[in-house]
């Protein structure tokens, strides 16, 4: 899985500073003529935008900037009630109003799991399970099993909404019992344990104070080591997971996450491995003058680095030119950071990768003094079990998302998934990779992995997200000594995003071989890619761009989304009641920050209620 970087030097590359954007006419009303003429309902839900601002790239656009957009641009109406909610009944309607309701209040959220364990006392097993099924968990949870979930989500799939599967069972543990497992697991193996740690950076070493990796986390599941059978049990998990979706839905996803697959132990150093190995791509580059410049334009003077290297005593000069001649490198007379990276994969054993430069000595240091067989074998199982869900999910027709994670385990994490979607999609985009926009560091990686992508001829796979461990990022870097990775306030995460999403945007508009689904809350987001792809003649029928929401959440959005053709998603929660609880415990509290932050979706509710009483459809219950 880890292969060579293969480069196609001939293919035209795209500078990410100066792409080309080119403005399309706009093709809904052909699309709604045609759906007249076949008999489908064109809902209504279409309307002439108003004088929409959006941030993007540090400067605003609106509708009046006559080179950016078309004289009209058809938007969706996300206050059209009627639509939105014509999915569901008014009892679905209330529940929804309770909910969000109890969220909003401080005292029950931060209570919530102690509320839960004394009701189930006081009402018993089979009362509480009911109850919770008529509120909290029938509100964020599609069912117990595979056979359960099969009517919400066909419901779903009648009125244009697709599913991402994610089987949200996790052990409830203790605080101390996550540090626990995360200290014992999270470090080297061996009796000298402590002294092979020393020289590691304090990012990528297991911190018992951030042991528990919950902590300050409220809408992403976590995962924690025990041994190499249990990581077998998580991959029969996400096994079941593809075929349920498979089974219940056409082009669906299902969400899998590496830290359950394996050793974090592996991450953290593999992490640590790529990220010194960049930080001296940049360190050479800014020997050139080049330091200002984004990842991809940095492009260093094969003669230079060569001369670089040498006084560095990285390697003897016969070494340095074997390293960039015929096939492997250097045709061009400059290496960027992609021909770089190639340079670490010459290496036979997984742990000969975990070798990093010195920039005091020059030299390259083993990151660890010893590696011993057992470590060895967990890392190719790791990637074993990584293979056998990509397998699985191109049988079964499925589409994979690896979900983003912690900065320290992420570098791992995108460098696998890069090899597993060099590998599944060459043909169609089956893996995708999920970017965290409040990193700093998410534009870098965004046009980095497209243009590997070109360059290799496979299908680029994306999920955008803000991010889920702002508060736990910050904290830990405060209290273990280096950089925040996260940018600087929502502001700069909202341009960040519409950075990285108007340059896949593009890489669409260019080639149509990249996807991307745009999993946000955020209307001004939602907004701002219709905007983009009215402009680049994107048409949603061609299925390369997807809308994504959590069931439960956000439904003004994404229905008239599917009911107006565009391919949009919830991502899909199942399992037991009591299994699930951790999860609904943190949904009660992300759902408290996003309801107190705005009352938005309590209001649309209301109106719709309302509708319904005045217009005698008080009992309404969808039909499909």
């Amino acid at each position: 899985i880890m292969g060579r970087l293969a480069s196609s030097r001939g293919r035209r590359l795209r500078c990410t500073a100066t792409s080309t954007r080119r403005a399309r006419a706009p093709a809904e009303q052909e699309r709604q003529q045609q759906q007249q003429q076949r008999g489908e309902p064109s809902c209504a839900v279409l309307k002439e935008s108003a004088q929409l601002e959006l941030i993007t790239e540090g400067r605003r656009v609106g509708a009046g900037d006559a080179r950016r957009r078309p004289e009209s641009i058809a938007m969706i109406d996300f206050e059209n009630t009627k639509e939105a909610y014509k999915s569901k009944s008014t009892l679905e309607l209330l529940r929804s109003l309770l909910v969000f309701k109890l969220c909003s209040y401080d005292l029950l959220v931060d209570r919530n799991k102690e509320l839960m364990d004394l009701s189930r006392k006081v009402l018993g097993q089979k009362i509480f399970e009911q109850l919770m099924k008529m509120t909290f968990y029938g509100q964020f949870v599609a069912g117990e099993d595979q056979e359960a979930i099969k009517p919400l989500v066909q419901k779903n799939r009648a009125f244009g909404v697709g599913s991402v599967l994610d089987y949200s069972v996790e052990e409830d543990l203790t605080q101390e019992e996550a540090e626990k497992k995360e200290m014992e697991y999270g470090s080297c193996c061996g009796s000298s344990a402590t002294e092979r740690e020393d020289h590691r950076e304090k990012k990528y070493k297991a911190h018992r104070q951030f042991g528990d990796r919950r902590g300050g986390v409220v809408s992403a599941r976590t995962y924690f080591y025990a041994d190499e059978a249990k990581c077998d049990q998580h991959m029969e998990t996400f096994l079941r997971c593809i075929q349920a979706s498979g089974g219940s839905s056409e082009d669906g996803f299902s969400a899998i996450k590496m830290t359950a697959l394996g050793r974090p132990q592996f991450l953290l150093q593999f992490s640590e491995v790529l990220v010194k190995w960049r930080r001296f791509f940049s360190f050479l580059a800014a020997q050139q003058g080049k330091e200002r410049m984004t990842a991809l334009e940095q492009k260093l003077e094969l003669d230079q680095l060569k001369e670089s290297l040498t006084k560095l005593g990285v390697a003897t000069k016969d070494d340095i030119q074997n390293w960039f001649t015929g096939e492997k490198l250097g045709s061009s007379g400059t290496i960027d950071l992609l021909d770089w990276n190639s340079l670490i994969n010459d290496r036979t054993k997984i742990s000969n990768l975990l070798v990093v430069p010195n920039l005091e000595t020059g030299q390259l240091e083993p990151l660890l003094h010893k590696f011993t067989d057992e470590e060895e074998r967990q890392m190719k199982r790791m990637l074993q079990r990584m293979d056998v869900l990509a397998k699985h999910a191109v049988q079964e027709g499925v589409r994979l998302m690896v979900d983003a994670e912690q900065t320290y385990f992420q570098p791992a994490i995108s460098r696998l998934t890069l090899e597993m979607q060099r590998i599944f999609n060459k043909e169609k985009p089956i893996i995708f990779n999920t970017y965290q926009c409040y990193l700093k560091e998410a534009y870098d990686n965004v046009t980095v992995d497209v243009e590997l992508s070109r360059r290799e001829g496979w299908y680029f796979g994306a999920k955008l997200v803000r991010g889920a461990y702002m508060y736990q990022e910050r904290r830990r870097a405060a209290e273990i000594g280096y950089e925040d990775p996260i940018n600087l306030d929502y502001e700069a995460t909202n341009r960040m995003y519409h950075r990285c999403l108007d340059f896949i945007l593009e890489e669409i508009e260019h080639n149509r071989n990249a996807n991307v689904m745009v999993a946000s809350h955020n209307e001004d987001t939602v907004k701002f890619t219709l905007q983009r792809m009215n402009e680049m003649g994107l048409s949603p029928g061609e299925n390369k761009v997807y809308f994504g929401q959590l069931l439960g959440m956000c439904d003004q959005i994404s229905f008239p989304l599917g009911q107006a053709g565009f391919p949009v998603y919830k991502y899909v929660p199942y399992g037991p009641v009591n299994e699930v609880l951790p999860y609904l415990s943190r949904r009660a509290q992300e759902n408290r920050g996003f309801m107190k932050g705005s009352t938005r979706e309590r209001h649309l509710l209301w109106i719709e209620l309302k509708r319904r009483l005045l217009s005698r459809e008080l009992f309404y219950s969808p039909s499909y």
